[in-house]
């Protein structure tokens, strides 16, 4: 995955892939590829928000005790 990839960014990129994919303009081959970048920046997502949320749960156990 890129280093400078943020959660905003992936999100961006897959709401203007999918806006490609939705005009139904892309060739077979082009497709393919759009769609597995779409599911690494998805999964790249998915990612960032379980150890967020790990990080967040650590912080607010730490507060309680």
């Amino acid at each position: 995955m890129e280093e400078n990839l943020t959660y905003k960014s992936a999100m961006e990129e897959i709401e203007n892939l999918v806006k490609l994919l939705e005009e139904n303009k892309l060739d077979v081959d082009e497709l393919r590829e759009k769609v597995k970048r779409i599911a690494v920046l998805v999964e790249f997502c998915k990612e960032k928000l379980h150890s967020t949320e790990e990080e967040v749960n650590k912080v607010l156990k730490s507060i309680v005790e």
